[in-house]
């Protein structure tokens, strides 16, 4: 599948995705100490919900757009508080007409001492990303194959961080680039935090992922679904997952909390259903 994230920002996947990233780079937050944040698929920044891709697919308005309108709960309310801020700032007359993507997110929760690291293959996104960017010096754009990234630019000067590894699912193989890439960018930078975010779309695909990540013997590492719709024999997006290692403590149960809202919200199938379970846990296989 061809997941570009100019054709789906704002989407459902987005909204879950964006909302674990921004709880993640929060926890990060609370010890004074500088980390950066590697982005390594990283777009174009900012997305024109109105424009030729996201425009044409009109993804965001059962995403974000249904997020925007919906009446949470307090303790719900309170954790996405921040993410929604974000939203926002980037539509400050309350018209929504640009989404920011992962770079943009973690920017506005960066405080002086951080930094972001953004990466970008395709020349075009690439340029787009940097003038975003231009004359911030907290934030590095680089056009670069973010799978290479994970060797070479780990471990981050700051010696602690996240790793947002977004690959667009434009070519067979991802699945085993994303469990490649993460055993030998966890090799490097073993107490480091990474994201993966993957499409839920072929199930026996999915558990021939789970099993390699299994095997590659990291100790900590959480898996999150969020299903808008039965899985289907169809290729179609049924829903979104990330793989988080080394998550903050806090995670999984922020997850419990926050995914039943999300379900509700975002799901095309009453009970399309949601998971938040332990791929490996160093405390059970210790």
């Amino acid at each position: 599948m061809n997941y570009r994230h100019a054709y789906h920002a704002g989407n459902f996947a987005d909204v879950v995705k964006h909302i674990i990233l921004t709880r993640i780079v929060l926890y990060l937050q609370r010890k004074e100490q500088a980390f950066r944040v590697m982005d390594t698929h990283a777009g174009i920044g900012r997305y024109d919900l109105k424009g030729t891709e996201a425009g044409k697919t009109g993804e965001w308005v059962n995403g974000v757009g249904r997020l925007m309108g919906a009446k949470l709960d307090p303790q719900v309310a309170e954790l996405l508080a921040p993410y929604l801020d974000i939203i926002r700032a980037e539509n400050v007359d309350g018209q929504m007409r640009h989404y920011p993507g992962s770079p943009l997110i973690v920017r506005h929760l960066l405080r002086k001492q951080d930094r972001l690291s953004a990466l970008e293959l395709h020349p075009q996104d690439a340029k787009l990303l940097a003038e975003v960017f231009e004359g911030d010096f907290q934030t590095r754009v680089t056009e670069l194959d973010g799978w290479l990234a994970l060797g070479a630019h780990l471990p981050p000067k700051e010696k602690r961080g996240l790793v947002l590894i977004d690959p667009p699912f434009e070519v067979g193989g991802e699945f085993d680039r994303l469990v490649e890439g993460l055993a030998r960018a966890h090799k490097r930078f073993s107490g480091g935090t990474f994201a993966l975010w993957y499409p839920v779309k072929d199930i026996q695909q999915l558990r021939r992922f789970t099993d390699m990540l299994a095997d590659t013997g990291i100790p900590k590492i959480l898996r999150t679904e969020l299903m808008i719709r039965a899985p289907s024999a169809e290729p179609r997006l049924d829903g979104t997952g990330m793989i988080i290692v080394n998550p903050p403590f806090t995670l999984e149960a922020e997850l419990r909390t926050i995914l039943p809202a999300l379900s509700k919200i975002l799901s095309d199938e009453p009970n399309a259903g949601f998971r938040v379970d332990w791929i490996r846990d160093e405390q059970v296989d210790a």
